[in-house]
């Protein structure tokens, strides 16, 4: 493919933002519309008209292009997602645009400093997602903000598409395989619905016992993360984002969202440690001697500290702590059925096809492991219950979203990270994902 440009294809990338102008006028099933159009015409009209000069090397051995089918679709699913909210679609379509599209043509033409987890990307590039992003989503978010009703607030038209920027080129940077057209908007589209749920009155009520709040978060959490990272339970980097996810969670949700989260983190622990030497001789044992990094502690409890700051500043304080305890609950419970099935599983299998396989295989379920992480999400329910983060049902809701994100977990892991398109952190990030909106839904359901 001699007349392949990789910085014709980005351009092009960022011009297709300029069609979430129309999303100000347009209905949500006419754009859902022009999106298949779209569609449709990469699929068959694009290679017929000159498009076959975008292909990637890859694409063109495959004969079909993937990132530019994969483009429309996301745009699709965000239309769908969002329909009463045009300005979340294009703050997440022009950071998908603009950010990936400047990332990668930043970071193929400087030789500056590379990741410290992904060698192939550079500081430089998700320097240059986050500002074009984070522009180009506040942009498309104020133009489309009049077709919105009632009128978002004027914080969120200007700050979140900056956040949900930061958030997607974290998203970016990660070593996996999987589309950027398909984790990006994904990503922007999680930060931006969460803080679409802030409102004003809800932040000035918590300005009341906010500031007090967050001074005990930090008083508790540093000095734990610094014992933790003295006895060899997290490595350095991991202790500074456990610390601000520790904080997040108890300057938000209070003393009692901070006791689950250390549940949790106890739980996953001790749960590691256990026939440590049976998995050590197997090659099946945790890298770093079971230390937590960085990865884990977000993709387990990144999304929990996420609802606790919706909880505390919107009114669906008891939806979000739903949310944030079936993610915690998630986290743990799915660690501990995998580390106790490695330890003491007799026969594995793959889910759904129940396959056997050997033990400490991608996907692999075992009896042991599974009870084993039934109770400890039951366990982790309860005691959510107890501390009064959820009420009456939220026990069982928080449990079987848990289990329903754990299996669904294993059969993507059995499909996707032996093929390295999923690793495992955002394996486990998609879990407590999947397991919050499942409590949620289920509680929305009963309860409506």
């Amino acid at each position: 493919m001699t007349n392949y440009s990789e910085t014709r294809r980005q351009s092009l990338h960022m011009a297709m933002a300029s069609f979430a102008l129309l999303l100000r006028v347009l209905t949500w099933w006419q754009a859902a519309l022009c999106a298949v159009t779209a569609f449709l015409f990469n699929l068959f009209v694009l290679p017929r008209v000159g498009g076959a000069s975008l292909y990637r090397p890859s694409d063109a051995a495959r004969g079909y292009p993937l990132g530019i089918l994969f483009y429309p679709l996301s745009i699709l699913v965000l239309i769908l997602a969002f329909p009463r909210r045009p300005d979340i679609v294009a703050a997440a379509w022009g950071i998908l645009a603009f950010g990936d599209g400047a990332a990668t043509i930043v970071g193929t033409r400087t030789q500056g400093r590379h990741l410290p987890w992904n060698p192939d990307k550079t500081f430089a590039g998700s320097l240059a997602f986050i500002m074009a992003g984070g522009l180009a989503g506040t942009a498309l978010a104020w133009w489309t903000r009049p077709a919105v009703s009632p009128l978002p607030p004027l914080f969120f038209t200007l700050g979140a598409p900056a956040l949900a920027a930061i958030a997607a080129a974290g998203v970016e940077s990660m070593h996996v395989r999987l589309d950027d057209n398909i984790s990006v908007p994904i990503g922007a589209a999680i930060v931006l619905g969460g803080l679409a749920l802030i409102d004003g009155a809800s932040c000035a009520a918590a300005w009341a016992w906010l500031p007090t709040s967050l001074l005990y978060a930090v008083l508790v959490n540093v000095p734990i993360a610094m014992l933790g990272w003295r006895a060899g339970t997290v490595t350095v980097s991991g202790a500074v984002v456990g610390a601000v996810i520790g904080i997040a969670v108890f300057g938000f949700a209070g003393p009692a969202g901070w006791a689950l989260l250390f549940a949790s983190f106890v739980a996953a622990t001790v749960s590691t440690r256990l026939g440590l030497k049976r998995k050590s001789v197997l090659g099946i044992a945790e890298a770093r001697g079971g230390r937590r990094g960085p990865g884990n502690a977000i993709a387990n409890t990144g999304l929990a500290a996420f609802a606790a700051t919706v909880a505390a500043l919107s009114p669906y304080r008891d939806g979000a702590l739903l949310a944030m305890v079936a993610a915690l609950v998630a986290g743990a419970s799915d660690t501990v059925a995998s580390e106790i099935g490695k330890a003491w599983g007799t026969r594995t299998y793959l889910f759904p096809t129940f396959a056997r396989v050997r033990p400490g295989t991608s996907g692999a379920v075992s009896l042991e492991g599974t009870c084993a992480g039934l109770v400890a999400a039951l366990a982790l329910s309860a005691l959510a219950l107890a501390l009064g983060l959820v009420k009456g049902n939220g026990l069982w809701f928080a449990t079987i979203g848990a289990t329903a994100g754990s299996f669904v977990e294993s059969s993507l892991s059995a499909t996707l990270e032996s093929s390295g398109m999923l690793d495992n952190d955002m394996l486990n990030f998609i879990n407590t994902a999947l397991s919050a909106a499942c409590a949620v839904a289920l509680a929305w359901m009963v309860t409506r």
